[in-house]
């Protein structure tokens, strides 16, 4: 019987490593390491506490540790940041009927809903302090109350924790619980970030372009200069960033090669289109992602036809979640420059002119950024 044992042990194991490969794409030493220790954990039944900057895919890991955990029921998810503090304790415990104004039926809440399956509580760190102590009690005593309600519940679940924040400074400044913390730190997992596993880019990419709902044939190829472009990138946003940045080529490239020139200039950052052509070309697909604005409907000057609308930045978050303003504009304005005075062969005042500035005021801006003159005489 022990031999027939271990080799179910075995199988299992193995079983557990698919499921987890079918999720996590990578293969470096970084990511094989979370795999071995997404492996231990599914094992038990105690709490885990995923921890890595937003976009690295902790939800991911939670499905993976749900998946080769083999409990029967469902992972259910709830985003604690996501839902106004009002409603998450409601959301979270359920209630009676007549617990509050507008409750005309008994709901079951995200707990009850778990049992024998996983609940995920994404982004713990912005739970509010008044239900953490309700929470508490709930993994402690593996039973909840619902709002309204005076019976204790059973429960059987495990539960899974996520966060970006950095918790103990959070219970230093008294915004966590400390036995919270404790409690749900019982298997840490820390999520390395994109830059730490550039390696995993090349499967990343392949295994997001399968994913997306479109015809193979349709789906853009990426050369390998520019899946080397994509290593050197820093991916602040992390795997979400790479993620939006394949959707958008999928738009933009339908069908076509994506080179280093297109990763650098088109995908990673917004640019005008140096030809006619290339202009015609990108802004005949990105069109279709506006309501037929008319780029020029303001301005009668046709030197401003090549540059980009503002009101194609009406669409910046359907591509990323955030954007550093500052910084980009000041992009745009390098590039500007460095253009303009290109153009003009160095020559400040003529450039000054292109760019509609003051002579001074372009002096000043190109000591600001440390450009030169790139004089061709």
């Amino acid at each position: 019987m022990a031999s027939v044992t271990k080799i179910s042990d075995h199988k299992s194991q193995k079983q557990n490593h698919t499921d987890i490969r079918n999720l996590i794409s990578g293969k470096s030493k970084l990511t094989e390491e979370l795999i071995k220790l997404i492996q231990m954990v599914s094992r038990s039944n105690s709490t885990a506490l995923i921890l890595g900057e937003t976009g690295t895919g902790k939800d991911v890991i939670a499905r993976a540790i749900h998946k080769a955990s083999q409990r029967s029921g469902d992972l259910i998810t709830v985003n604690c940041a996501a839902i106004p503090s009002e409603l998450l304790e409601s959301e979270l415990f359920g209630h009676e009927k007549g617990a509050f104004t507008g409750a005309d039926k008994l709901r079951k809440g995200k707990f009850e809903q778990s049992s024998g399956g996983s609940m995920f509580l994404d982004e713990i760190g912005d739970m509010p302090l008044s239900l953490q102590a309700k929470l508490l009690r709930a993994i402690e005593n593996k039973t909840i109350q619902r709002v309204g309600g005076s019976s204790d519940i059973k429960i059987d679940l495990r539960l899974i924790c996520a966060t970006h924040r950095n918790l103990e400074k959070k219970v230093d400044s008294g915004e966590f619980r400390a036995d919270l913390f404790f409690r749900i730190n019982v298997l840490p997992i820390q999520v390395p970030s994109l830059a730490e596993r550039r390696d995993d880019i090349p499967d990343l990419v392949l295994n997001l372009l399968k994913n997306v709902d479109t015809e193979d044939e349709l789906k853009p190829k990426f050369t390998p200069d520019a899946v080397t472009a994509l290593t050197k990138h820093n991916w602040p946003g992390n795997v979400r960033e790479l993620k939006n940045l394949i959707e958008r080529a999928c738009i933009l490239f339908q069908g076509q090669e994506v080179t280093s020139t297109n990763i650098t200039e088109n995908l990673l950052r917004l640019k005008a289109p140096n030809t006619i052509e290339e202009q015609n070309e990108i802004w005949e697909v990105t069109s279709e992602l506006m309501d037929d604005v008319n780029f020029h409907e303001d301005t009668e000057d046709d030197e401003l036809n090549s540059l980009p609308h503002p009101n194609n930045y009406k669409d910046w978050f359907t591509f990323y979640d955030e954007i550093d303003i500052r910084r980009h504009l000041q992009d745009i304005e390098i590039i500007l420059i460095e253009a303009a005075l290109e153009k003009t062969n160095g020559k400040i005042s003529n450039a000054a002119d292109l760019l509609k500035l003051r002579r001074t005021t372009l002096i000043e801006k190109m000591k600001k950024f440390s450009i030169s003159r790139h004089d061709s005489n």
